[in-house]
This record gives C-alpha cells, structure tokens and sequence, in this order.
C-alpha cells in the first residue's frame, strides 16, 4: 500500500510517525505544509512543492488545493493520512480522495474548533469525509462525537517515548554531572520544556516560581523550548528578579533531554490546551513526579498525591502552593510510580502497533481504486 504522510513541518511526534512507516513494509512518501530541509527516514520519499510559509490561508488555499491534487495524480496514493484537522486533514478532504486518515494534535479540537468558526467549519468537513480518526487522547475522541464522528472509527492511542532511551538510570548519569557543574546538588530543581506559546501557560510557572523562589532560596528552575513569546517572558524574568536560579536552555534537540530529565527533581507542565504531551510522558518515564495543570489530557496521566500534583490552569496562587511544599511533597513513592505510569501507557514500541493496525484497516481491497 502506498501511504502518502500529510503534516505541517517535522515534529519529535512525525519523525516518530514516519519511521514507523519506513519500517512498515508499506511505501510511504511525507508531504509538509511549510517549507525546509527537514530530516526525512530512510525508507521514506519526501515530496517537494513551493509550500506555504504562512499555512493554509484563504487567498492561498485554492493554490494549495491545486498543488496537492497535482501531486496525488502524480503518486497515486491508497491511504492519506494527514493532520492537524483544520488544514492539512481538511485540505486532503477538499481535493475529494476518498480513504483519507485524519488525525487531530490534541489543540485543533480541543482549542481550535472553539475560537475560530472558520477551523470549526475545516473540522466538520475533514471529519465527514474521513474514514477514520486517529488521537492521543480521550478528551480529543470526545470532542470529535460531538461533531458526530462514529466513536468506532476513531483509534485513540498515545504518541509514547522509547522507554529504553527515557529511563531512570540513564537519565541520572548524565543528568547528575550537569547539576553538578551548576552546583545545584543540595537545590530542589524543577524543569520545564514546554514551548513558550500562549497555549502553555510558561509564563504562569515563571510567575509562580518567582513567588515561591522569594520565600525559598533553594528552588532552580530549568527552562528549555523557545517561542512568539520569548521576549515577553525574558522581560518577566527581569521583573521577578530570578535569573540567577533560572538556566534557560532554549531548543534542544529531543535525545539531548535526556540529561536534563535527569537533572531535575519535578517535571512542570502548565499547559492551558494539549494532548497527550510527548514531553510529559518522557518525564515520567524518567521517573520525575510533575506537577500539570487540570486540562482533560493532563488528568489523563498525572494523579494528584501518586506520581504527582494538580493545580487549576492558569492558577499561579495553585502552583506557588505546590512549589512550596516541596521537596517534602515528594514521596519515595512519587518517582516509582511515574515510572510505571509510563511503563503502563507509553511506550512507542506497543503503541505504534495501533497505528499500523489502523493503516492497515484502511487498505484499500484487492480491485478497487482510490479515486477523488
């Protein structure tokens, strides 16, 4: 079967997706929205075409309609499987192919659709023209039979970590010589690597650990990831007066995060709108207890008190308590127990035969043609 793989640019979660698909047996070839030179999985054809660096607007969608229907003309695909929802699974649908897998990133139903009638509209119309649906997590699936798509076509399953690689043990050797080199070995250090977008709520974790960082000297934060809003938080670092407990990291490259799990006490994830975070889940199965906002997906792996704690979204009062009580708060239980959580819910190796399964129920049978 020949598998045309539709996707904005090269996440952690496509290069995952991708080469699984050039170890499928099926031939696969990735088409990606904007332009770049992006890492492409050996096994894998990558299609070229001007791409689209603003995305999907409406002066360029017919431009972009045209581009993708020349191009299935030219590959001649069975299945398209291509998200997020309000773009690139909707334009698949308007160029009429018939077995098309959409599959929802967590924000484009459970934020998109209810801020914008017009990526509600998309939503619609990719979902009514889709054979089946895949999401990361429950709260998505729900969102989605609101909009009336049959519940038994949807196959929900998290996106997973390689538990081999996000472990423990790996990620206390190299992460203990980096504390060290900060000396920060008798500190409580937090760490979070969330994006700094306005859909993940860093500039409430910068907040509440300037309050608590004030009332306890020991707290170290570890910021990661970039953004829109990096000047704004940098400005709101200045104004807290915590600099010097802040390492600020920037992008890093996803195997190189591996020390900085290990360097870490407790995982801070202060998303207002997600999916099954990728990050969350290589935090726990490095065995860090986190501390997550209450959004659906969230409350989906972290349980208050077991392997970690709940504060209301976008509660800086909830997260400054939390921050406080540690490092009492973290029990011996905490870190064995996120650990198995992981161990239980995401590993990629048992997940992604979901995604196969899923492919493969959508191949077309022997004597008939996809047409558009």
């Amino acid at each position: 079967m020949r598998i045309l793989y539709l996707t904005r640019s090269d996440s952690v979660h496509d290069q995952r997706f991708l080469s699984t698909l050039a170890e499928s047996g099926h031939e696969g070839c990735v088409l990606r929205l904007y332009p770049g030179n992006y890492p492409t999985p050996t096994g894998v054809k990558a299609l070229t075409w001007a791409g689209f660096e603003q995305g999907l607007q409406n002066w360029n969608f017919p431009v972009a309609q045209r581009a993708l229907e020349r191009l299935i003309d030219q590959v001649q695909p069975d299945l398209i499987h291509a998200g997020p929802l309000p773009d690139l699974a909707f334009l698949a649908a308007k160029t009429g192919f018939r077995n098309l897998l959409a599959m929802s990133w967590g924000f484009d139903l459970m934020k998109d659709v209810r801020v914008s009638k017009l990526d509600e509209h998309r939503t619609r119309f990719a979902l009514r023209n889709a054979r089946g649906l895949i999401t990361d997590a429950r709260c998505s699936a729900e969102a989605a039979v609101s909009f009336g798509f049959p519940e038994d076509k949807i196959t929900i399953f998290p996106w997973g970590v390689d538990l081999e690689n996000f472990s423990p043990d790996r990620a206390q050797k190299l992460g203990k010589p980096w504390r060290e080199k900060m000396g920060w070995q008798d500190k409580t250090v937090l760490l979070c690597l969330r994006s700094w977008e306005p859909n993940y709520g860093v500039d409430v974790l910068i907040e509440s650990f300037g309050r608590a960082a004030a009332k306890n000297p020991d707290l170290r934060l570890i910021l990661l990831g970039d953004g829109s809003l990096r000047e704004e938080y940098l400005r709101l670092l200045d104004t807290q007066e915590i600099k010097d407990k802040v390492y600020i990291g920037g992008r890093v490259p996803n195997l190189e995060l591996i020390t900085f799990y290990g360097a870490a006490d407790v995982y801070i994830t202060p998303s207002h709108v997600d999916g099954s975070s990728v990050s969350l889940m290589e935090a726990l199965a490095c065995g860090l207890p986190t501390a997550a906002s209450n959004i659906p997906a969230n409350l989906e792996w972290v349980k208050a008190g077991e392997n970690g704690w709940i504060f209301r979204d976008n509660s800086v009062e909830d997260l400054t308590e939390i921050l406080l009580a540690l490092p009492k708060a973290i029990s011996e239980e905490m870190p064995r127990k996120a650990r198995k959580t992981a161990l239980q819910k995401a590993d990629w190796s048992v997940n992604k035969k979901k995604l196969l399964a899923c492919w493969q129920a959508l191949a077309p049978k022997e004597g008939c043609q996809n047409e558009k």
